[in-house]
Formats: structure tokens, C-alpha cells, sequence
């Protein structure tokens, strides 16, 4: 008898959908509600512990990892201290408005060693520094860049001198590449617009200068600064506010190594004499020594004019003045009650 051989898959229905697909794009979609649920329970979770080296989610009290195969954003290198962390570095530092080129240019190190830390010979040494002075000619290519580079210097000069902070440098260093970028410089020195915005940056950020004490780390006289510093602030439109006495308070009052309660004593004496407007045309830096030197004497402190003095660099007898029209505005008021001034 003859027998057929019968192809029993080629008899299955075509058109009929096949279970393996169906099966296998459930099992993607579980695995998808699967990870979202478990990102969504991490997310709840505000106990779990990560393990940056393994980057793992680790419940911390039945030890289940319950995310891994997080990205490492960081280094691949490990540090365990700045100094180790600033050699391992690739990176540079960021830009800054302190310096002309803002850092982004090369900078050749003045030391005469190689990377292990050696000595270089006199023929390295020459060779070194023809790239040095190379390299400062690519830096300053124009009149412009020259400029920048000798008025920052100034500014980064002035700002350590009077102690002032990197945010106030930055501040003075904007307000420079401004000046320039005006046309203000014909006709004033580099030196002279340099010191006018390390004074007016002071004078933004509140922790002012007075004009002597900027004029003694400047290279320029009282008069030049006073005129281009007026000059500077009236073309840029800086919104520069009255000086107040009372922001050199916290300087003098540590350089002086008072208690707090001269220093509470004197900002009460310079807040009645601005409510009565005695303040108006006076130094400020004047109010400040008389107000210190009063707050002194109100909380029984041995504090002496010569003292005061020789700190805010203003003569005794404009302290002396100063004092008097203080107490005397206090007593008007009724706020505090003076003995015999000495």
C-alpha cells in the first residue's frame, strides 16, 4: 500500500498568528513593567544605600541590589587628598575675567624642572625659555591684549594688598574689560582706570576701601583716582550707592580686637545718627573710627583714639569731632544715657 508523506506544517493555517511572537513580546512588556516598578520603588525609597564602585542600590537591611548597572560619571582614577587629586586631574581650571585670555591659553611654568622633579640643563634651560618669551609674544598679540594683561595684573595686585576677595577681583576685572571695550581709556592711565574698579567693585560687593587706603597700593594719587573713578562709574551707569560707615564696622572692629558689644554699641550709634541725618557730607570711614572709639568708651573697653587712629588711618581730631556729634544725636534721641565724654 502506498503511503504519502504528509508535511503536517505545511497544513498549519498561515494566517493564524503564531504563539512564539505573542509569548516572546509579552515577556519584553513584563520585563519593562518589571524595571519600571523597580525604578519606581527605588525612587520611594529614601534608605537605600549606593555603592558608587559597583554602582549598585543596596537595600541596607536585607542587602538586595535592587538597581545596578548605573553609569559612572566620575574619574577612573582615585584620590585621597587635594594635592593627589590636583595631580591626577586632566582638566583645566575654569575660565576666569581675571586674566586677559580668561585662562585658556598655555601658561610655561617658571621652574626649571622636568615632570619627575629634576633639574634641567643649561641647554634645556634655554631652550625653555626662548618658548617662554614665544609664548608671551602669541598671548599678547595686539595693543589690546598687552593693555589687559598689565591693568589685571594691577587689579590682582591691588586685591591682595587690601585683602580683598576673588569674587571682588572677578567683579573689578569685568569692570575694566568694560571700561575698555567703551573706549574710556584715551586720555586716563591704565593704572589710574585699573585702581578706579578695584574701588568700585569693593564698594558693590560691601566691603568697601577708602580712597587713602587704595590710594597707598596704587600707583596713581588720590586726585587721579577720585576723578577717573567718578568718570568710569558715570559712562558705565554702575549703580553705586552712598557709602555706609557701618560696612566698615566688622574690618576695623577685628583689626582692633574689640568685644562684639563695641561693635553692637557703635552700629547703634551710626543707625540713630542716620535716622537724624547727621551723617550726610561727612567720611564715612571718619563715622566708622568715631562710632568704634564711642562704643568703646560706652562698654568701659580701654580703647584710645591713638589706637583708632593708627587702624582706620584717620587723624584723632576728626575723630574727636566725629565723636561728639554721635553721642550728642544719642542723647537727643533718649536712646542711651552718656556719662562725661573723655
Amino acid at each position: 500500500m502506498d503511503t504519502k508523506h504528509v508535511d503536517w506544517r505545511s497544513m498549519r493555517d498561515e494566517s493564524a498568528p503564531t504563539a512564539e511572537p505573542e509569548a516572546r513580546r509579552s515577556g519584553d512588556e513584563r520585563d519593562e513593567d518589571e524595571a519600571e516598578s523597580s525604578e519606581a520603588a527605588v525612587a520611594d525609597r529614601t534608605d537605600l544605600v549606593y555603592d558608587e564602585q559597583h554602582g549598585e542600590w543596596v537595600d541596607p537591611e536585607t542587602g538586595e541590589i535592587l538597581r545596578e548597572d548605573e553609569i559612572d560619571r566620575g574619574p577612573e582614577w582615585r584620590a585621597f587628598d587635594a594635592a593627589e587629586r590636583d595631580q591626577k586631574s586632566r582638566v583645566g581650571s575654569p575660565t576666569t575675567n581675571m586674566m586677559h585670555d580668561k585662562g585658556l591659553s598655555t601658561n610655561i611654568g617658571w621652574q626649571n624642572k622636568d615632570a619627575y622633579g629634576n633639574s634641567l640643563s643649561s641647554g634645556q634651560r634655554q631652550k625653555m625659555q626662548r618658548l617662554r618669551t614665544w609664548n608671551e609674544r602669541f598671548r599678547t598679540r595686539d595693543s589690546k591684549e598687552r593693555n589687559l594683561k598689565q591693568a589685571l595684573g594691577e587689579v590682582e595686585r591691588m586685591g591682595s594688598a587690601l585683602g580683598l576677595p576673588d569674587t571682588v577681583r572677578e567683579t573689578a576685572s569685568v569692570i575694566y574689560r568694560r571700561a575698555l571695550d567703551d573706549d574710556l581709556l584715551p586720555g586716563r592711565s591704565i593704572e589710574g582706570v585699573a585702581t578706579a574698579a578695584i574701588y568700585a567693585a569693593a564698594r558693590q560687593a560691601g566691603v568697601p576701601r577708602s580712597l587713602d587706603e587704595v590710594r597707598r597700593v596704587s600707583r596713581v594719587d588720590k586726585m587721579e583716582l577720585t576723578r577717573t573713578y567718578r568718570y568710569v562709574s558715570r559712562e558705565l551707569g554702575l549703580d553705586m550707592k552712598p557709602a555706609d560707615p557701618a560696612q566698615y564696622l566688622p574690618r576695623f572692629v577685628s583689626e582692633l580686637d574689640v568685644t562684639d558689644d563695641v561693635e553692637r554699641r557703635a552700629r547703634s550709634l551710626l543707625d540713630n545718627a542716620k535716622r537724624q541725618g547727621i551723617h550726610s557730607g561727612k567720611s564715612p570711614v571718619g563715622l566708622a573710627a568715631a562710632a568704634i572709639y564711642a562704643g568703646g568708651l560706652l562698654a568701659d573697653e580701654e580703647l584710645t583714639q591713638s589706637e583708632v587712629s593708627e587702624v582706620t588711618d584717620i587723624s584723632e581730631v576728626t575723630i574727636r569731632n566725629r565723636y561728639r556729634e554721635l553721642l550728642e544725636a544719642t542723647q537727643k534721641s533718649g536712646e542711651m544715657t552718656v556719662g562725661s565724654t573723655a
